[in-house]
Order: structure tokens, then C-alpha cells, then sequence
């Protein structure tokens, strides 16, 4: 009998929903009807023009009923009468000759029998409005269509920012999704960019005008490039030279029992309806699309290839063109005068070598391309049982002795209790946690006694509702460290107090 493994199932299945993903459970299926009719660019006009007056987020709030259909038809009029449409299956009655009112209630009963708009009754009236999930894709549709140059600093800034924030403890896996979202989103734009350039070179090669060549090749290609900040990307002050730090964290996260636990609780609760093998599966996935971050290096060498074709081909082009314009048939008629003037003393006129004028050893010889061997195969490296486990006690080793403002603020308020302060030989010292938050708060009180500015702002920065104030200038051995004596007094309000 074979043995399945669950998680990999589950995985398999988020995998397979997140490829072929139920578009229609979302979205009418007559949609896409009109905007795939003999009028679509009229269509999509009319439906710009209704979501940016009407339903769009820059539109005015609209009535909680939604519109009388009455005003609907007359903004569908008012688009109708500067269009040419021409007959279809759809609208087989409505002609040029039809009046203006009839037409826009023609295709407003289109729109609304695609599911673009939707019409509720409400009394004796019908309100019109476009359903949650249309206007969601009509946003993205605007989106897309607007899409200009990718910047990937910023991409790569707001992915780090996401990952390093969910080593905090109260940050949920929302940040993790967004960050995958993000990645997988940044690497399909830089993945097709190459596609994008052989594109952009097919059509440049139907331009029979030098001038159009160049104007178009310098305008929809170099000024307006594909990737915004493409010429930074190799350098190291580009935030894109931190993907490493981005891969280390994504490994941290994995190798530490509570924030995968964490994470997984979040995945659990909120995506896979308390189906703990589903949100095991949901969260390897989306850590799997940060860790394909590693990738990128690959698409980017492939989309260097393909500018440097482009770059070629562009030379090759204008350098073609500018021989092409020189008045050859002039200077071969001069050739040709100079010789039956001159005869035999032609040569000592021309300026040629005495010999022919063209030969095949006189042709250019052809460019070899030299072919760069393929790289080798990457070794990889498998981590015995024994060299994970000392990994895993070295991270746990690390959080233990790690102090941050929340863990020590939390060691405060727990010896503070219910008083207003405590001194510092009363704090115990009988863990590391313990050892690591006297040390810091010796630190602390020794920054608070000095006279630097900067010291005591930091000192402020990690005291989160509690200060110091130090009681004797002589060293005192308490709580296992020799120290100079000081109280921490809380800064809390004594909220029973001020109610009281």
C-alpha cells in the first residue's frame, strides 16, 4: 500500500487552485462579452467614462440604493452621441438612424445582461448599481492598462520590509502573503521584460522611416523602459542587492518553532477554515514564492541578452541606413568621368589602390561568435540531522540572549507588579533572559547618569513605560553583577487612580 503525505497533498491542491483559479465562481459569464464584440473599443470607452463618474473610487460616494437608472442611460447618451458603432449580433435593431435615447437603452441593457451593471427595485423605481466584485476587476483592468515602468528598488524595499516584519511577535501572516504576493508579481514583470524588447525590435523592423526608427526606438525603449531603474540594478547601493538578507530571514522564519507556529496559527484561522494539513500547505507556498527571490538573478542575465540584441540590431539598422543615403551613383559616375578623361593617369586621380576595386578577398570576412561554455551545475548542500539540530539550538541560543524593547518592558512590568518602583538588587538573576535584561538595564541607567544627549535618547528609545534613577555612587553586588545601585521607577498613569 502507498503512503501519501498530506502536506504535500494539500500543497499540490493549493497549487493547482492557485494556477487554475475559479475566475467565474467571481465574475459574471457573459462579461467579457461586449468587450469581445465588433464595438469593444466603444465599450470599453463608455465603461471608463460610467466607472470614473459613477462607481469609481475618484467618482463621488454614491447613494447606498445606487442610481436611478434614469441618469445612468443619460451619461450612456451623452458618450453615444460623440461614438460610431456599428451593427451587431447584440444589437441588431439599432442603427446609426435610431434615435439617441433608444440607443443608450439598448446598451444599457446589454451592460446589464453581461453583468457589468446590475439593477435593484427599490419601491417603484430601479437603481443601478455595479456589483462589488465587476467594479474590483474594472479597477484592475485600469490598472493594468496604465501600467507604466517598474521600479524593482521599491518593490524589493516593500518585500523586506513585509519579511523582517514578521520575526515581530505581532505581526500576523497577512505581511508574508503580501510579501509572496509582491515577489511573485515582480518576478513575472521582470520574467516577460525580454519578451516585451523582442516585441517592441519586431515592430521597429516593419519602420521604414529613419527618422520614425529613431524617434520610436529612443521614445518607447529607452525613455520609457520596462524595468524603471534598470541601469542601477547591478549596483550595490540598489536595494536589490539585499535579496540575500531577504532569503536569510525567510530561513530564520522556518527554522524557528514560534514564528512558524505563529504564522501557520494565522494561515489556520484565517484561510483554511481550521484545517491545520491546508494551512501547512498555504504557508510552504507562499515561503516558497519569496525563496524563488533567488531566481531573479537568471531572468535578469536572460533580459541582458536580449537588450544587447536589441542594441545591436538598433546600430546595425541606423548604421545601414546612413550608408544607404550617400550619393553612391554620383561618386561612381565621378569614378567613371575621372577614367575615360584621364585614361591611364586615372589612377594617379582616384583615390584607389592600383589594384581591383572588388574582389572576394576584399569582402568583409564574417563575425565569429565566440560561445561562452555553460556553467556548471550547482552543488547543493543537504544538512545532516545533527547539523540542523545544532542550528536549531543556535537560533533558540540567539532569541534567548536577544533584548528588545518589548521583552524587556515586559521583564519590568512583571518584577514591577503592582508598585511604583523597585530596586535594581532586587532583580533576580537566576536565567539567562533574567541576566540579559539586568545587563541592558545597567546599561540603561549608566546612559540616563551620563551627560550625553545621544546616550540618554537612546536610553528613552528601550525604556517603554519605566526609567531609572540612580540611588548611591558606590558598587554594590547585587543580583549576582557588581553594579551601581539605581531604581527603576514606571512612567505608567495609574489609570484606577485618575478614574477614581
Amino acid at each position: 500500500m502507498s503512503s501519501t503525505n498530506p502536506i504535500t497533498d494539500q500543497l499540490s491542491l493549493a497549487r493547482t487552485q492557485e494556477r487554475y483559479p475559479p475566475l467565474f465562481k467571481s465574475l459574471p459569464d457573459r462579461l467579457f462579452g461586449p468587450l469581445a464584440s465588433q464595438n469593444r473599443f466603444q465599450y470599453w470607452s463608455l465603461l471608463c467614462a460610467l466607472f470614473a463618474k459613477r462607481f469609481g473610487p475618484e467618482a463621488e460616494l454614491p447613494p447606498s440604493h445606487g442610481f436611478p437608472s434614469r441618469d445612468i442611460t443619460g451619461d450612456i447618451a451623452d458618450e453615444l452621441q460623440f461614438q460610431e458603432w456599428s451593427t451587431e449580433d447584440e444589437l441588431k435593431d439599432v442603427t446609426s438612424a435610431t434615435p439617441l435615447a433608444i440607443r443608450a437603452i439598448a446598451v444599457f441593457n446589454r451592460l446589464r445582461d453581461a453583468g457589468w451593471l446590475r439593477v435593484d427595485r427599490v419601491g417603484v423605481r430601479e437603481m443601478v448599481t455595479m456589483p462589488p466584485a465587476v467594479a474590483q476587476f474594472m479597477n484592475r483592468l485600469l490598472e493594468f492598462a496604465q501600467t507604466g515602468p517598474v521600479f524593482v528598488s521599491g518593490k524589493i524595499r516593500s518585500i523586506e520590509v513585509n519579511v523582517k516584519l514578521l520575526l515581530d511577535e505581532a505581526t500576523d501572516g497577512a505581511s508574508l502573503q503580501e510579501a509572496a504576493k509582491q515577489t511573485r508579481a515582480l518576478l513575472e514583470h521582470v520574467r516577460i521584460a525580454g519578451t516585451n524588447v523582442r516585441d517592441l525590435m519586431r515592430e521597429l523592423g516593419d519602420v521604414d522611416a529613419t527618422g520614425e526608427f529613431v524617434r520610436r526606438f529612443f521614445s518607447d525603449y529607452i525613455e520609457r523602459m520596462f524595468i524603471g531603474d534598470y541601469k542601477e540594478l547591478r549596483t550595490r547601493e540598489h536595494p536589490l542587492s539585499r535579496r540575500q538578507e531577504i532569503l536569510k530571514v525567510i530561513l530564520q522564519i522556518q527554522q524557528t518553532p514560534e514564528i512558524r507556529d505563529r504564522l501557520i496559527t494565522w494561515y489556520r484561522q484565517k484561510q483554511a477554515n481550521d484545517d491545520p494539513k491546508r494551512a501547512e500547505a498555504l504557508f510552504q507556498r507562499d515561503i516558497g514564492k519569496i525563496e524563488d527571490l533567488r531566481r531573479i538573478d537568471e531572468y535578469l542575465d536572460r533580459l541582458d541578452d536580449e537588450i544587447r540584441k536589441a542594441n545591436k540590431l538598433a546600430l546595425a539598422f541606423l548604421d545601414y541606413r546612413l550608408r544607404g543615403t550617400r550619393p553612391l551613383d554620383e561618386l561612381v559616375g565621378h569614378a567613371i568621368d575621372s577614367v575615360i578623361k584621364h585614361g591611364a593617369a586615372a589612377a594617379e586621380v582616384l583615390p584607389c589602390a592600383p589594384s581591383e576595386m572588388i574582389g572576394p578577398e576584399r569582402l568583409a570576412k564574417p563575425r565569429v561568435s565566440s560561445q561562452r561554455a555553460d556553467p556548471g551545475e550547482l552543488r547543493k548542500q543537504v544538512m545532516s540531522a545533527e547539523q540542523e539540530a545544532r542550528s536549531r539550538l543556535h537560533l533558540l541560543a540567539r532569541d534567548r540572549r536577544n533584548v528588545n524593547m518589548p521583552k524587556l518592558a515586559a521583564f519590568v512590568r512583571d518584577h514591577l507588579g503592582g508598585s511604583k518602583s523597585i530596586p535594581s538588587t532586587a532583580l533576580p538573576a537566576d536565567s539567562i533572559e533574567a541576566v540579559r535584561a539586568l545587563q541592558v538595564l545597567l546599561t540603561i541607567a549608566s546612559a540616563n547618569d551620563s551627560n550625553s544627549p545621544l546616550l540618554k535618547m537612546n536610553a528613552k528609545t528601550m525604556s517603554s513605560g519605566f526609567t531609572t534613577v540612580r540611588t548611591d555612587d558606590e558598587e554594590l553586588a547585587g543580583a549576582g553583577i557588581t553594579h551601581m545601585p539605581f531604581d527603576i521607577v514606571s512612567t505608567r498613569r495609574n489609570t484606577e487612580g485618575a478614574k477614581g
